[in-house]
């Protein structure tokens, strides 16, 4: 997902979508503990738009907060 997908989004679909992504890197992580991992770049994607959405909140927070 790129930055502007992400910035275009509402703060309850943000929430939404980084709990998703927190659960899939949950499981992805479950899988490569049991090397069961078919694509491991994956791992590295999902933590990179967690990263990419939680700096997207902060920002928006600040905004909100300035008024």
């Amino acid at each position: 997902m790129k930055i502007e997908e992400i910035r275009e989004m509402s703060m309850q679909e943000l929430d939404h979508r980084l709990e998703e992504l927190r659960v899939e890197l949950f499981n992805l992580r479950f899988q490569k503990s049991k090397n069961l991992l078919d694509r491991p770049d994956r791992l590295r994607i999902v933590r990179r738009e967690i990263a990419r959405i939680n700096t997207v909140l902060r920002s928006k927070g600040s905004e909100v907060t300035r008024g």
